[in-house]
């Protein structure tokens, strides 16, 4: 038991000392806190210069809530969630496998670092993506999932920051579930990550902002604002009652496994879901709304 608390809090050591060097332009190219920022601000440029919603406020409703979701969930979450838990539950399962004589590099299919670059970040994206955006459709199958994703549903006006309103247990669920797959590829560099994180990041920050692209022919593959937006629909046909059009980066899930639904442009419809105008509209209200909530 000692190991595990020493790995989790030399995580939050490791984090901070990290941290203070991505404040002050330490690290290199991969600098998560100013690649947040400079990604917010010129996707929140788009919305200025290219509103769909044209009665839609630059500072729209809950626009300063969404903003310190998106430091809350992106960094102090950071040190809870992807570090010290991570790393803790790494240990763990290493540990789980060595009472059966394994080791998690017995489950390595291949080596995706010695490939040649382009065909090992493609495969660690493609694989990454498929894990989370079955990872989705959890979230809003499994009713106790359900709850905490409300928190991301309860907006009401789309735009960019409305991507990082999410309960902290939603990247638990991610993290977890993308551990064991990413483990058997096994040898990824860390660039690979950072491409793929930044990525993710811009084309999420897209999705919910108030622009009305869909990328012509390229919207069978990448999600995009009008697909997107249908998954934030208050109202849905009873064959999908589940949510649909689940795809994090890319939507070629949605339409391979018939979970893609954009019937016009959506522009203007209500975002939401049944129930909504009793959710907390406060951040402490909604991040304990599912322990008061029974499953629905």
């Amino acid at each position: 038991m000692k190991k595990y608390l020493d790995t989790f809090l030399q995580s939050y050591s490791d984090y901070w000392s990290y941290f203070s060097k991505e404040v002050l332009f330490q690290n290199n190219w991969d600098n998560y806190f100013w690649g947040l920022i400079i990604v917010s601000l010129a996707v929140w440029g788009l919305e200025v210069i290219f509103p769909w919603r044209k009665n839609q406020k630059i500072f729209r409703e809950d626009f300063w809530m969404d903003i310190f979701y998106m430091f809350f969930n992106f960094f102090f979450l950071n040190l809870i969630v992807f570090i010290a838990l991570t790393n803790t539950a790494a240990l763990f399962f290493d540990d789980v496998l060595s009472i059966v004589g394994l080791k998690l590099t017995h489950f390595q299919l291949f080596d995706v670092d010695a490939l040649p670059f382009g065909v090992g970040l493609l495969i660690f994206f493609i694989i990454s993506d498929f894990v989370q955006w079955n990872t989705h459709r959890l979230l809003h199958r499994i009713p106790f999932l359900w709850n905490f994703h409300k928190v991301h549903h309860s907006t009401k006006e789309m735009a960019f920051a409305a991507q990082m309103r999410y309960h902290w247990v939603e990247p638990i669920m991610y993290k977890s579930l993308l551990y064991i797959p990413i483990a058997i590829i096994g040898g990824f560099d860390l660039g690979y990550v950072a491409i793929i994180h930044f990525t993710a990041l811009t084309v999420g920050h897209l999705n919910h902002a108030n622009i009305g692209w869909d990328y012509g022919i390229f919207k069978y593959i990448l999600n995009n604002p009008r697909m997107h937006i249908w998954h934030h629909a208050k109202e849905l046909p009873d064959r999908v009652k589940y949510g649909v059009n689940f795809g994090l980066t890319l939507s070629i899930w949605d339409y391979l496994f018939g979970t893609s639904h954009v019937p016009h442009d959506g522009r203007d419809i209500e975002l939401g879901f049944e129930g909504d105008e009793n959710f907390p509209t406060n951040f402490v209200g909604q991040i304990t709304y599912p322990l008061s909530e029974k499953d629905e």
